[in-house]
């Protein structure tokens, strides 16, 4: 059995138009084990967030191999990603992208309903991770009463509610300001090294990357240790 939870191997990916083909990722090659936590940095429009989510099974590569946590997801059908990704990835991303209409609450406990269809169970854990999150007395609130921090602290606990064994984090922090981005980088970290979770940052702030225990930059196409 591997030691490593992500396994990719000359992953490129290609946009076409009429006009062109556009080469964004040009034969990628990651290992990381289980529990590492790990950031890429690059400019913008290198392909960071299309490599992510070719990890987290929302995009196909155009050509290469890619394996996480002992699935080859370039070999999955669409049923298998479905299933790949509500079980083994939590996204966090720039936007926290949660339902308007729902309380925290209701956010966090909806993917592990949809998984198990056990609301008291799901509920329990929704319950447990807000509060690990610093959001307990915050739990009947719709985002639109939460700030920017507090929404993407409970968009990290949605992350988790399934016990992923990867977390993918595009840019969260972006849109942060300074005191809330840090509050969050450190839940990112501490909450990945407490459970031995295996975490991707793609970052433009060079303090959070460096904060990984491995750091990378995509540039030209590739990737490459720093």
């Amino acid at each position: 059995m591997s030691n490593y939870l992500i396994e990719c191997s000359g992953v490129r990916k290609e946009f076409r138009s009429e006009a062109e083909i556009l080469e964004i990722l040009s034969g990628v090659d990651l290992a990381l084990e289980k529990g590492v936590r790990a950031s890429i940095t690059g400019p913008s429009g290198c392909g960071k967030s299309t490599f992510l989510s070719i990890l987290g099974g929302l995009d196909r590569p155009t050509s290469g191999r890619v394996i996480v946590g002992g699935v080859d997801i370039t070999e999955a059908d669409e049923d298998k990603l479905a299933v790949f990704r509500a079980r083994e990835v939590g996204f966090v991303f720039q936007f926290h992208y949660l339902l308007n209409d729902f309380t925290a609450l209701e956010n966090v406990m909806l993917p592990a309903f949809m998984l198990t269809g056990d609301k008291a169970a799901s509920v329990e854990k929704a319950y447990g991770l807000l509060e690990a999150v610093g959001l307990g007395g915050r739990m009947s609130h719709v985002p639109a009463r939460l700030s920017g921090g507090e929404r993407q602290r409970v968009a990290i606990a949605r992350a988790l509610v399934n016990e992923p064994g990867l977390i993918l984090a595009d840019e969260p922090t972006g849109n942060l300001d300074r005191a809330s981005a840090v509050q969050v980088e450190d839940l990112l970290y501490g909450i990945a090294a407490d459970s031995n979770t295996t975490l991707l940052v793609v970052t433009h702030d060079n303090g959070m990357a460096a904060r990984a225990d491995r750091r990378y930059e995509l540039l030209n196409g590739r990737l490459k240790e720093s």
